[in-house]
């Protein structure tokens, strides 16, 4: 137990070290985001966003909807051990192998289209507590770009500090957005044969 004690302090060390050094990996994003994250009073940690993407919905639709490509939207090393469509949802079984959490940690989830629009994903199992995510598209400029809101609710199942999580989430929510918004731009182009 010592061990593990001594390696998650080293853990904290070393996070701490790169915020206090500003280490360019947790630089803010350069897209217009507004991006708000916290711990939660009865246990962890809440995003909420409103991000502006340069394109029309159908193409932030794709992205968020294309699971076996999702690996490709962030920084964090992940996959997908499972992906399976039944009765308008999708189940997604995804190995996540994060820098801050020792070993892959597994997200049991089960997403599904709302009649009023946007995309509810809900914790199914695996090594989290509780996992819950809400995207909702907007279109704005006559539907030449989109508004999304985005809300998620994050805890797990391990022993370190939601404030630690809150840090990394931030950091990996800024790069996720950022490589949505690169990856729909070139999405883009291609449908306009450029």
């Amino acid at each position: 137990m010592a061990l593990y004690n001594h390696a998650m302090l080293r853990h904290a060390m070393i996070v701490m070290g790169c915020l206090l050094l500003g280490w360019p990996g947790w630089s803010g994003a350069t897209e217009p985001v507004e991006l708000d994250v916290r711990t939660e009073p009865t246990g962890g940690v809440r995003a909420t966003a409103t991000i502006l993407f340069p394109v029309e919905p159908a193409i932030i639709q794709g992205l968020l909807t294309d699971y076996a490509h999702w690996p490709e939207l962030f920084d964090v090393r992940m996959r997908m051990a499972e992906v399976r469509e039944q009765d308008g949802k999708t189940f997604t079984d995804i190995r996540i192998d994060h820098a801050m959490l020792p070993g892959e940690r597994r997200l049991l989830s089960e997403t599904r289209a709302l009649p009023t629009g946007g995309l509810l994903t809900e914790l199914k199992g695996g090594d989290f507590k509780q996992y819950h995510r809400f995207w909702k598209l907007n279109p704005v400029n006559g539907g030449a770009h989109t508004k999304a809101e985005f809300e998620m609710l994050v805890e797990i199942d391990s022993n370190m500090p939601d404030w630690m999580v809150a840090l990394a989430m931030r950091r990996d929510l800024e790069s996720h957005f950022r490589i949505m918004r690169e990856k729909a731009l070139a999405q883009q182009e291609l449908q306009s044969g450029r």
